[in-house]
């Protein structure tokens, strides 16, 4: 067990270095604030989605903004696409699954608004078919996949692609890039005083 708990530890610590040496992440993470800021600032919104763990990350990210980061302002207009039960089931019965986001972007979307859609493979079809919905209704799209990138990435105007093919590893990297676009929005839309 002991060698298990290392190798984690080691495989983690490995993938976050390699994140933290490519300076075209952190481009991608300015260019993603600042397109964020813009959309949120001209009266857009956020609207995020994924499945399994990417909808907790959903969920988690929409509520560092509606709510507080790191200090206490005023909140930010972002929304998880994946909390609505009777929404959820009301199109997924009415017309499948992989219509799920696509359907609530159709119906909350606007041009100006920014959709993040996390997938680890990048080509989880609800996340595809939201992108298109996204796409047509010329909505900046930001997305959160592994190494691969799979379909998603072509469609993004950004993509984080976690450099590992390992989901636990990709998931662990997403965490982390969510929280600094959580950050860096809250610092930038909000400045605190005595920064």
């Amino acid at each position: 067990m002991k060698t298990m708990i290392a190798a984690e530890f080691d495989k983690a610590l490995a993938n976050f270095r390699l994140m933290a040496q490519d300076a075209a992440l952190a481009d991608d993470l300015q260019k993603a604030v600042l397109m964020c800021c813009e959309s949120l600032e001209n009266g857009g919104k956020l609207m995020f989605a994924g499945n399994g763990g990417s909808a907790a990350d959903a969920q988690h990210w929409a509520g560092e903004l509606v709510s507080r980061f790191y200090y206490d302002r005023p909140g930010l207009a972002a929304v998880a696409l994946t909390t609505d039960t009777s929404i959820l089931t009301a199109i997924g019965n009415d017309y499948g699954y992989d219509y799920v986001f696509a359907r609530q972007i159709e119906a909350l979307g606007r041009a100006g608004d920014v959709f993040v859609a996390i997938s680890t493979s990048g080509n989880s079809p609800n996340i595809m078919r939201a992108a298109e919905a996204a796409r047509e209704r010329g909505i900046k799209l930001i997305g959160f996949t592994g190494q691969a990138g799979g379909k998603l990435a072509a469609l993004c105007d950004i993509c984080f692609r976690v450099p590992s093919n390992e989901t636990p590893r990709i998931q662990e990297g997403h965490e982390f890039i969510g929280h600094m676009l959580c950050a860096l929005i809250e610092a930038r839309v909000f400045p605190r005083e005595n920064a």
